[in-house]
């Protein structure tokens, strides 16, 4: 059932943005099934109907949008089709085989006499762009979440921590005038002082999950033509921040190395996020799991945009994601949908 789910998903071009395909078959599905689906936009999310108040509300969420295909697909990336044991597709590691995973264990487990929480289950678009139309703008209508097992490929190991994003612009300002007279003060060498302080700065707080925060120019624009000592200079950083800072913090402490450039983050929203490692849905994770082990995922996901306790597990390989002739093993879909029910029952179980 939930493989032909998958299948039929991985026939639906869902371009982030361009959901509204798949967000029809999802609806469907959980229709055909006796469930009343919610809808806002391309998300589907729903709530379990043994709701009671008071108790832990637990978000299963997982995205329905994919990236563009890449290049060097060798087989069409909207045909899904099984193969030694793989699942081939655009979208099949990458989020589909957590998020039909989920949707299985929500649909299990909703109504369980023994479960002791109540569930959510949502699937978001615009994952892949960090867009303002999935999750972020989905959380408002879901009410209070407790926590959260958000569905990507770690191969059912529990990434328990992520590094923030921030994108900044920095720009130096100086002074044109003619080059052949050195004239005018260079907003470029204005720049490359502060570049280099860039590269050679040490964040002060450090992680054992995430390691350092860190930070590296990636695109530097300036002058107009040769004999034109230019009097701007634009350059990119890509910072990429621990759970031991804000985004604001990592920010501020960049600012304050440069001594020319004014460093604008095109925005804060998609901070660092970290789960306790005492936490029931790590502790049961590590139950049911003993061989998994709990680390700090390099990759963004849409953790970054919920402010409360998120554990990132799933079936599939991070390093399989993007990828030409993306797979994912039926086998692991089969292992996450056993490890979530057994994860939320340990965690959750009437005792």
């Amino acid at each position: 059932m939930y493989l032909d789910l998958l299948s039929r998903l991985i026939a639906t071009p869902s371009l982030s943005r361009e959901e509204n395909q798949t967000a029809d078959l999802l609806e469907g599905f959980f229709h055909q099934r006796g469930l009343a689906p919610n809808r806002s936009g391309h998300n589907v999310w729903l709530r379990a109907r043994n709701w009671r108040e008071g108790r832990p509300v637990i978000l299963l969420n997982s995205h329905h949008d994919t990236v563009k295909p890449a290049a060097g697909y060798t087989r069409d990336p909207f045909t899904p089709a099984v193969e030694d044991g793989k699942l081939y597709g655009l979208g099949s590691n990458d989020a589909g085989g957590a998020l039909v995973s989920l949707i299985s264990t929500f649909v299990e487990l909703e109504s369980h006499p023994d479960l002791d929480c109540n569930l959510i289950v949502a699937a978001t678009a615009e994952e892949e762009i960090s867009g303002p139309n999935g999750i972020a703008s989905l959380l408002p209508e879901l009410g209070h979440i407790d926590a959260a097992i958000v569905g990507e490929p770690t191969l059912l190991d529990l990434a328990i921590a992520e590094r923030g994003l921030v994108v900044i612009d920095g720009e130096t300002r100086g002074k044109s005038g003619h080059a052949a007279r050195k004239e005018g003060v260079n907003a470029l060498y204005l720049a490359t002082e502060d570049i280099l302080a860039i590269r050679d700065h040490v964040f002060t707080r450090p992680s054992s999950l995430l390691g350092p925060t860190s930070a590296a120019v990636t695109v530097i624009h300036s002058g107009t033509q040769h004999n034109v000592v230019p009097d701007r200079c634009q350059f990119v950083v890509d910072l990429r921040v621990n759970e031991a800072y804000t985004n604001a913090e990592a920010v501020a402490e960049l600012q304050s190395v440069c001594r020319h450039a004014t460093l604008t983050p095109r925005s804060l929203r998609l901070q660092s996020s970290s789960i306790p490692e005492d936490h029931p849905l790590v502790t049961a994770g590590m139950e049911v799991r003993p061989k998994a082990s709990c680390y700090g995922s390099p990759t963004l996901s849409d953790q970054a945009l919920m402010p409360f306790p998120t554990l990132k597990l799933g079936p599939g390989d991070s390093a399989r994601s993007h990828t030409a002739d993306e797979f994912i093993f039926v086998e692991e879909i089969s292992a996450a949908r056993k490890m979530y029910v057994d994860l939320l029952l340990s965690a959750y179980g009437k005792q």
